[in-house]
């Protein structure tokens, strides 16, 4: 009686359950997200154009030079951003997928969340032998002490029995160079807190590109938002953009965009 109580309370669990999101067509969406074990379709992707994005010159032509490898289909890299917040990784990887679409590269974006890394052998599975390449963005990664992640991330970018498909590369950003957190503890005297480091380490070391960001100076940021002012028509005052630069406490593409953001609302401008 036990074991047959059970099997109706899990039928009846089943019919009430929502059922899993169905996948979008991986070859009709510019970018999408992996959410819920489902390929969902981005409901808006309007990345900045390539040429708005100041002081990475040297970034961005690594970058959108492996991705047109890799939308062609030739050998690219997995590749690793890092450095200093809001200095434009993220940006940097949705302008230069636009730029590839744009130029008639069959290139489409996945974002997928840090705490989804564990569904990604499925996502392979999905994306394996479709006549398109696809950008694994991954934004932000970071890793909490006891975590498995960076063992099952190293696994699925080199050497693992599920490794990513030829179609696809990981494109990651983090705040450090080496993805390892700012505190190594001892968990319980039994793990060595070099070990651990050496372990995220060697996730670093999988990435066949890594690419460095840092906090600009103050050409480079007034250069940003004249390029900004130019192609949105606002009226730029360099005094009170540093102003705000300095009352935000740094300068980086982001301050700058939010700048933008700012001084489109005071002008009745729309971006």
């Amino acid at each position: 009686m036990t074991e047959e109580l059970l099997a109706r309370i899990a039928a009846a669990l089943d019919r009430i359950a929502p059922p899993p999101p169905a996948d979008a067509d991986p070859l009709d969406h510019p970018a999408y997200v992996w959410r819920d074990g489902a390929l969902q379709a981005a409901r808006a992707f309007a990345p900045l154009p390539l040429d708005l994005l100041e002081g990475v010159d040297s970034q961005k032509e690594a970058l959108v030079g492996n991705m047109r490898r890799l939308a062609a289909g030739l050998p690219a890299h997995d590749v690793l951003l890092w450095g200093a917040r809001g200095t434009g990784k993220s940006a940097l990887v949705k302008a230069g997928v636009g730029a590839v679409q744009d130029e008639g590269g069959d290139l489409a974006l996945i974002e997928v969340a840090g705490d989804a890394l564990t569904g990604l052998p499925r996502l392979f599975d999905r994306i394996a032998g479709q006549p398109r390449a696809f950008v694994l963005f991954v934004d932000d990664l970071g890793f909490a002490e006891a975590s498995e992640a960076p063992r099952l991330l190293r696994s699925l970018l080199e050497g693992g029995a599920e490794a990513r498909p030829a179609n696809a590369r990981l494109h990651v950003t983090s705040n450090r160079r080496h993805i390892v957190p700012r505190d190594i503890k001892e968990q319980d005297g039994s793990i060595n807190p070099r070990d651990t480091a050496d372990d995220k380490l060697a996730l670093a070391d999988r990435f066949g590109l890594s690419l460095g960001f840092h906090v600009v100076d103050q050409p480079t940021y007034l250069a940003m938002l004249e390029g900004y002012a130019r192609t949105y028509g606002l009226a730029l005052d360099p005094h009170d953009a540093i102003a705000w630069a300095v009352q935000r406490g740094g300068r980086s593409g982001r301050v700058a965009w939010q700048y933008v953001v700012e001084l489109a609302g005071r002008q009745g401008k729309r971006l």
